[in-house]
């Protein structure tokens, strides 16, 4: 019986623009190569450009401090102070940031002396005279942490973009800001080389806020400081999300100690992070070929392995719950995820509550291929995908119908 398509059900608020599908990009001559790192047996995209380019082109991958899209912000408020647009902040929360950077100096064994005097520099009223040498001299264009896009008007609430930060203080410098390459890479099974076990910690970093008191929020007393602490937002990508950028579109080289992975030598490392990655990435390849785009971390909570979106997560709600099983040409073999009746019963409904239909998506193995085969990614292009679609059957609905007719 073939399945009835439903329309999927849009979002009722959309603030941006759809834009090209994929991060396929070509600068004048020449393809622009965009870069990610494994660190840790995840893929970050830490440039950010590069960030924003590959989730605005295709919505792939999360932000390490959003829910979804790459927009962590000190503050989701900004607010134009002579002449500069600044992150809004109060007073209570200028004061948390304040012990989080506390904690972050202390952990690095500076005495709580030495402490206190750096959060005192950090925290004085700064003149706007100094923010404006500090942010660039502002002939060069170059933009700090405190300043942002200039729209027209007063208050900008929408601006969470990454923004190039700002030189930390003397004093600062040794406290903290995440690079990628110095993070541990522990984890790795095949490094030869000895892993840093203390990566750099979070501390005070550049920039600066506007603060205001808690008692006249709206329109009373701001001073500008500086930012006590600094996070940097990056883009993790899921394995098949990677994979499906660098082998389907070609437009992404992932890192492993500052050298590029081939095609085969990633492969072959996903393949050993999970050993059902043959079977995800057929999945994710198939459904992104024709269009949808595919979640992984968002199935997790709803029992699936893929969630499907029309166009992308900010236009419409997922339409699918897919789950991902691996069978022979006979359709048999050791399921990836076992269902009894009542477990497939408990996730199809649940997946009825949530308004979505429950997939299940068949990868189809073919009898005479090897394991030696699995080894390149070549071997997707032999493998089939069957779909089916999920229903409960509920009696008083079809006793209602049978009455009708």
């Amino acid at each position: 019986m073939q399945a009835e398509f439903r329309a999927p059900r849009r979002r009722t608020r959309v603030q941006e623009e759809y834009e090209a599908p994929l991060p396929v990009s070509y600068s004048p001559g020449e393809r622009t190569m965009l870069r990610a790192e494994l660190i840790n047996q995840h893929v970050l995209v830490c440039h950010p450009d590069h960030i924003q380019k590959i989730h605005n082109q295709g919505y792939f991958g999360k932000g390490i401090l959003s829910r979804a899209r790459p927009d962590h912000s000190i503050s989701d408020q900004w607010e134009q102070h002579e002449g500069l647009f600044l992150p809004v902040v109060s007073e209570s929360r200028y004061e948390e940031l304040l012990r989080w950077a506390r904690s972050a100096l202390s952990t690095q064994g500076l005495d709580e002396e030495a402490v206190s005097q750096t959060l005192l520099r950090l925290s004085q009223p700064v003149e706007m005279e100094d923010v404006r040498r500090e942010v660039g001299g502002g002939e060069n264009g170059h933009r700090g942490e405190g300043e942002g896009p200039r729209p027209e008007g007063g208050v900008c609430h929408h601006m969470k973009r990454s923004r190039p930060g700002l030189e930390v203080e003397p004093e600062a410098k040794r406290s903290c800001r995440y690079d990628p390459q110095d993070l541990d890479h522990s984890s790795d099974q095949d490094s030869d080389s000895n892993p840093d076990p203390d990566p750099e910690p979070l501390v005070p970093g550049p920039g600066f806020v506007l603060v205001v008191s808690d008692s006249e929020v709206g329109g009373g007393v701001r001073e500008v400081r500086r930012t006590p602490f600094s996070l940097s937002e990056y883009l993790q990508l899921s394995l098949e999300e990677a994979f499906f950028l660098v082998y389907g579109l070609g437009c992404l080289s992932v890192y492993l100690h500052q050298e590029p992975l081939s095609i085969i030598e990633l492969w072959r490392k996903f393949l050993s992070l999970r050993p059902n990655f043959v079977s995800s990435y057929a999945a994710y390849h198939y459904y992104r070929s024709r269009g949808w785009v595919p979640k992984g971390g968002g199935g997790a909570k709803y029992g699936a392995d893929l969630m499907l979106y029309r166009k992308g997560p900010p236009f419409y709600h997922a339409s699918y719950s897919v789950v991902v099983e691996r069978v022979g040409d006979a359709f048999r073999g050791s399921a990836l995820r076992p269902f009894s009746w009542r477990s497939l019963a408990a996730l199809s409904r649940i997946t009825a509550n949530v308004s979505k239909e429950l997939m299940l998506c068949y990868i189809i193995f073919p009898a005479d291929q090897s394991e030696a085969e699995l080894d390149s990614p070549e071997c997707v292009s032999r493998l089939k995908v069957q779909e089916v679609i999920v229903s409960r059957w509920v009696s008083s609905r079809e006793r209602a119908e049978q009455d009708d007719i």
